[in-house]
């Protein structure tokens, strides 16, 4: 990879080639709707902008959940412990607005509840809704957040098929490349899917809010992430960290979130805390850097068991590390620019 010279400025020896990557045209359409059992609905709040994406299976999803970041904003992860009573969740929310954005999740549980969807108890069906946050206070007015009828209102608009990606739900106020000294760009949520002759599915939604650069993994080349101040260049970011050069300055306002699913039968909760941990793989061949200091990298996998057949766990973690990868560069290329971050479409036109 060429890069240019900058003497003794702050991104010397750490400027990527051209913004010229070219589109990735293996990239097929797929969405985590294609595992039986889910439906996905985004609420979008465009006055600043942020929102919240629920992934919503009424009949309850085996679950696991790897958190690799040191910043994260999670609720219910816990209860996905494999020595933890409750075996399966009804929703997972991926929230913007930081912590606030946990709010969101409350709205799910009312939703649920008013249509008898929950862990029955005597009293009560109890929802389960573990969730995650990503930080996108930086992108407009921060006191604009989701709220608990934000998540409500993600659960009215929930469906199977098709799933709008960009800037919309948890990604509409996503950015990427946030380190010292450089442009960041818009980021987004996206989503894949890989369908088996024998048909098991294996999906991922990811909202990408990174500190790090966005990677193609089969070339190599930087997609999306930091740029320099003029905008012709991106900075690699793992070079200027290697010329002593680099520090990140925005700690805690970052994060990569997402959900992977399977309809694969049989699964237990260890064997879905072990997905999501290979899942992550995907997040670090996509991401560069990945699970950093300011970002709260976190990865829920869930299994519908809507199949009959019975998955391989390497297997099923292996291709969920595929369709995460896929997914962020859907992410990105399909985001929309806001004032002061531009798009991947702006930079590729």
């Amino acid at each position: 990879m060429n890069r240019r010279t900058f003497g003794k400025s702050l991104m010397a020896g750490a400027v990527g080639s051209s913004m010229s990557p070219g589109r990735q045209s293996s990239m097929a359409d797929g969405y985590i709707t294609d595992v039986d059992g889910l439906k996905v609905g985004h609420f979008t709040d465009t006055r600043r902008p942020t929102g919240c994406t629920v992934v919503v299976c009424e009949r309850g999803a085996v679950a696991g959940v790897d958190v690799r970041g040191s910043a994260p904003g999670t609720r219910e992860t816990d209860l996905l412990d494999p020595s933890n009573l409750v075996e399966k969740a009804h929703a997972f929310v991926l929230s913007g607005g930081s912590a606030f954005g946990l709010d969101t999740a409350s709205g799910v549980m009312r939703f649920l509840e008013q249509h008898n969807i929950g862990f029955d108890t005597r009293a009560a069906k109890v929802p389960i809704v573990p969730a995650a946050i990503l930080y996108d206070l930086n992108v407009g007015g921060a006191k604009i957040r989701p709220t608990a009828d934000s998540g409500y209102k993600a659960c009215e608009a929930a469906k199977t098929g098709k799933i709008e990606e960009g800037s919309v739900g948890a990604g509409a106020g996503a950015t990427i490349g946030k380190v010292n000294g450089a442009s960041p760009m818009k980021g987004g949520i996206g989503t894949s899917s890989i369908r088996l002759p024998d048909g098991l599915v294996v999906g991922a939604l990811v909202a990408v809010n990174c500190v790090g650069n966005v990677i193609d993994p089969k070339s190599g080349r930087i997609v999306a992430g930091a740029r320099t101040s003029d905008g012709k260049d991106f900075i690699d970011i793992i070079q200027m960290y290697r010329s002593g050069q680099g520090t990140t300055d925005r700690i805690g306002e970052a994060t990569t979130i997402g959900v992977v699913a399977t309809n694969a039968a049989g699964l237990t909760k260890a064997q879905m805390k072990k997905i999501a941990a290979m899942a992550h793989d995907g997040i670090a061949r996509a991401i560069n850097p990945a699970h950093t200091m300011g970002d709260g990298d976190t990865l829920f996998a869930l299994a519908t068991g809507t199949s009959t057949l019975r998955g391989n766990v390497s297997a099923i973690g292996a291709l969920a590390a595929e369709a995460v990868s896929e997914a962020i560069l859907r992410a990105v290329m399909r985001a929309k620019s806001v004032p002061g971050f531009p798009s991947y479409s702006d930079i590729n036109k």
